[in-house]
């Protein structure tokens, strides 16, 4: 929605230059080619601010792409006209004047309501989205994905203080994200994925792994997997120790030959090891494909 004078495709274009720099998602239309007509010379003197928006030097012109303010007069009502129809506004600013409204739309992946319900099967709680889109196109994006609770409108620091208060709670908290202002969940959170192709760079250095195939059903495959991990250790640290104890009590029982104890120790490690590399096995991580791909 262009103010007056100025054309679709102008506004456009003044958006592209401002936010081809930006490592935000929502950047993301703009910051690769086909560029729209007419698109300005790059930016410069670049500046984010996580959860607002942008600024940047565009011909001249100083550009700001934002986050909607509530109480402002000029675009309250176009803003409130997206929203409601399900969308993501950012206002338009050249010199501090509004000169137009952008609606953006989330695409759902095809994979994410299957990956959800993979989730929900594997944890036996339903994801949260956490986001900074409004309470309307976040619902939206919810009830095509399957999600049961949203919290929305969020800074980076309140995605940070959602884990933490899961957390204090007793939780342990898994969070996938991509963008700058995921990575303070990321950080607070017992476990942060990020998405590899999409991920900003932020994102990927804060996230204890990366997706690297950017596909969602690793999601749940990847819980699946660290699970069979996790249970192998356990075996591990019970089968050693079983072997442990049954040279020290020979030992203190009866003499324990050298021959039999060194069998008895390294054949303890070899056990271990063997019992270790069956994660290598194709089946183990084809069984925990299948379980991210679950329905």
């Amino acid at each position: 929605m262009p103010a007056a004078g100025l054309t679709e495709d102008q506004l456009l274009a003044l958006a592209a230059a401002a936010e081809h720099p930006s490592e935000h998602p929502l950047a993301a239309p703009w910051s690769t080619p086909p560029a729209p007509a007419g698109c300005p010379r790059p930016a410069e003197d670049f500046t984010a601010t996580p959860g607002v928006g942008v600024t940047a030097t565009v011909d001249g012109h100083t550009v700001t792409v934002r986050a909607p303010e509530r109480d402002c007069p000029a675009t309250g009502e176009a803003v409130a006209a997206l929203e409601d129809a399900g969308r993501t506004a950012v206002v338009v600013a050249t010199d501090g004047a509004p000169v137009g409204v952008l609606g953006l739309a989330d695409r759902l992946r095809p994979d994410a309501a299957a990956t959800v319900r993979a989730l929900t099967a594997l944890t036996g709680d339903a994801p949260v989205l956490l986001t900074g889109d409004n309470p309307r196109a976040a619902r939206r994006l919810a009830e095509e994905a399957g999600l049961g609770e949203v919290r929305a409108g969020l800074l980076p620091q309140d995605k940070a203080a959602a884990v933490q208060e899961w957390e204090r709670a007793g939780r342990k908290v898994l969070v996938v994200g991509d963008g700058v202002n995921d990575a303070p969940a990321l950080a607070a959170a017992h476990t942060g994925l990020a998405m590899g192709r999409a991920g900003s760079d932020l994102a990927l250095e804060t996230a204890d792994a990366v997706i690297v195939r950017d596909e969602l059903a690793t999601v749940p495959a990847v819980v699946a997997l660290s699970r069979r991990a996790r249970a192998l250790v356990v075996q591990n640290l019970a089968l050693a120790a079983a072997f442990i104890t049954v040279l020290v009590a020979w030992d203190l029982l009866a003499p324990l030959p050298l021959p039999l104890g060194v069998l008895g120790h390294e054949g303890s490690t070899v056990l271990v090891g063997l019992n270790g590399l069956r994660l290598l096995r194709e089946s183990a991580w084809t069984g925990a494909l299948r379980a991210g791909g679950a329905a």
